[in-house]
C-alpha cells in the first residue's frame, strides 16, 4: 500500500507527500486555487497572461536571471492557468530541492509584472486568438465550452481581443494580491525525499506568505445549456462537437463512466474508431472523452467529417452510444480495464505523474488516494455497472456544435435541444 502524509503548513498550505526513496528525481506542484474562474468579466485572459508574466522579473532576479538560475540547477519547471488554477510544477534532483523552492517562491512572493513584457504576452495572445480561427478543432472547442459549462467554466483561457487590450500592469498586481497567498494553494511532492524535508523546505520559504485561511474551495457554478450550434466556415472537414451532462471526479460512478469512455474511445480495438472511421469511413477523426471541474462532469463526443457526412456522422455516434447499453461484452469490459489498469501503473511509473495524481487528489478529493484503491475501483466494475450508467444519465439533453460549410438537418436534432 502507498504511503502519504497529508497535513497542513503553518503558512496555511495544504500538502501530501508520497516519499519514493529509489527515484533520482523530487517533482512537485503548487496549484493556487484562482483559475479563470476568477477573472472579472470585462477581463477575460487575465489569468493567462499572469501565468505568462510571473516569471519575468521578481524584486531580486530578472526574468533571464531566474530562468538562468533554474537552468544552472538542472531544474525543469512549468507554469499552466486553468480553469479554477494556475498550476506550478518542477522537477529538480532532491540536493537541489531548497535552492528550487526558494526561487519558486520568490517569483511567487515578490513578482514585478514588467509592462514591457505585459504587452508582448498581450500581443502573442490576440495572434493565438487570430491562429484559432484557421484551427477547426480548437474554435470547435471554444464554441462548445459555454454551452457546456456556463459563462464562468466554459471561459477560454485567451479571453478576447476586446478584453486583453483592457487588461493593465495593475490588473495583474491586484489580482495576484487578492488570490497568491499560501491558504489558497495546494502542494503534492513525490520522489526521493523525506516528509519532514519538505515540511521545513516549504514552510521556511513560504512562511508570512497572505494569508493562512482557506480560500476558492467551492466548486463554481455550472450552467449546462441545451442547444445546437452552428457556425457556416468554408472548410473541406465539417467538425462535430456533442456534449451531455455525466458525473464528476468525486461521484461513485465516476470509475464507471471512464469504463465507459474507454469502451467507446479507448484504443484502436473501441467501438468509435471501428465502427464510425475504419468499418464506415465516416470520420478523418473521432473521440469521446470527460472533463470533470469540480461538482461536475460532461461527457463529449467529437468527430471531423465531410459535409455530406455531417448528419450520418451525427446519428452514429449518438446510435453507437444508445447501442452500448444494449450489447456491451464480457470481452470488451476486460479489454477496457486491461487498459486503464495498465495506463495507471505506466503513469504511476513517472514521478512527475503521480506528483500530478496526488495534487488532483488533493484538488478534488480533499485528500490523498492509493493507486491501489483507485485500480481497486475499477475492477469491480461490471457490465451491468455500465448498462445502468447508461440508463441513468441519459443523452435526452444535449449541446451540440457544428462548424464547417453544412448545418444539421432538423430530424437529426434530439426534440429537447434548442436550435441556434
Amino acid at each position: 500500500m502507498t504511503d502519504f502524509v497529508h497535513d497542513i503548513l503553518p503558512c496555511g498550505i495544504e500538502y501530501a507527500v508520497s516519499p519514493l526513496p529509489r527515484r533520482k528525481v523530487v517533482c512537485f506542484q503548487l496549484r493556487v486555487l484562482a483559475g479563470m474562474v476568477t477573472e472579472p468579466t470585462n477581463k477575460l485572459g487575465l489569468m493567462n497572461l499572469l501565468g505568462e508574466t510571473i516569471d519575468k522579473g521578481t524584486e531580486k532576479y530578472t526574468g533571464q536571471q531566474l530562468a538562468d538560475e533554474l537552468d544552472a540547477i538542472g531544474a525543469s519547471t512549468g507554469i499552466g492557468a486553468g480553469r479554477e488554477t494556475v498550476t506550478f510544477s518542477c522537477t529538480v534532483l532532491p540536493e537541489h530541492l531548497e535552492r528550487v523552492v526558494e526561487l519558486q517562491a520568490e517569483m511567487l512572493r515578490t513578482p514585478t509584472f514588467p509592462q514591457d513584457m505585459l504587452d508582448v504576452n498581450i500581443d502573442l495572445a490576440k495572434q493565438e486568438l487570430s491562429t484559432l480561427e484557421d484551427d477547426a478543432s480548437g474554435l470547435t472547442e471554444k464554441m462548445i465550452g459555454p454551452l457546456a459549462f456556463g459563462p464562468l467554466l466554459g471561459r477560454h483561457p485567451l479571453g478576447e481581443v476586446a478584453t486583453l487590450e483592457s487588461i493593465t500592469r495593475q490588473d495583474l498586481v491586484d489580482h495576484w494580491k487578492k488570490h497568491f497567498q499560501a491558504g489558497n494553494i495546494l502542494l503534492s511532492v513525490a520522489g526521493n525525499i523525506e516528509p519532514q524535508r519538505v515540511n521545513d523546505v516549504f514552510e521556511k520559504h513560504f512562511s508570512t506568505f497572505g494569508s493562512p485561511s482557506k480560500q476558492g474551495r467551492d466548486p463554481a457554478p455550472v450552467e449546462f445549456t441545451p442547444k445546437v450550434v452552428h457556425r457556416d466556415k468554408q472548410l473541406e472537414q465539417e467538425q462535430i462537437a456533442i456534449c451531455w451532462p455525466g458525473v464528476d471526479a468525486k461521484h461513485e460512478d465516476f470509475p464507471v463512466q471512464q469504463v465507459m469512455l474507454g469502451i467507446l474511445s479507448g484504443g484502436m480495438s473501441s467501438r468509435l474508431f471501428t465502427e464510425v472511421r475504419e468499418k464506415q469511413g465516416l470520420v478523418y477523426w473521432v473521440s469521446a472523452w470527460q472533463e470533470t471541474p469540480r461538482g461536475c462532469g460532461m461527457i463529449f463526443l467529437g468527430a471531423s467529417t465531410t459535409p455530406q457526412n455531417c448528419d450520418k456522422t451525427f446519428n452514429t455516434l449518438l446510435h453507437e452510444v444508445n447501442r452500448l447499453a444494449k450489447d456491451i461484452t464480457q470481452e470488451e469490459l476486460d479489454r477496457t480495464l486491461t487498459g486503464i489498469l495498465a495506463s495507471q501503473e505506466t503513469r504511476g511509473d513517472s514521478t512527475r505523474s503521480r506528483s500530478h495524481e496526488l495534487a488532483s487528489d488533493l484538488f478534488f478529493h480533499g485528500q490523498p488516494i492509493s493507486p491501489e484503491e483507485k485500480a481497486d475501483k475499477y475492477k469491480r466494475v461490471t457490465v451491468e455497472d455500465v448498462k445502468r450508467y447508461l440508463s441513468t444519465y441519459p443523452r435526452d439533453k444535449m449541446c451540440v456544435v457544428t462548424l464547417g460549410p453544412k448545418a444539421l438537418q432538423q430530424s437529426s436534432i434530439p426534440s429537447k435541444a434548442e436550435v441556434k
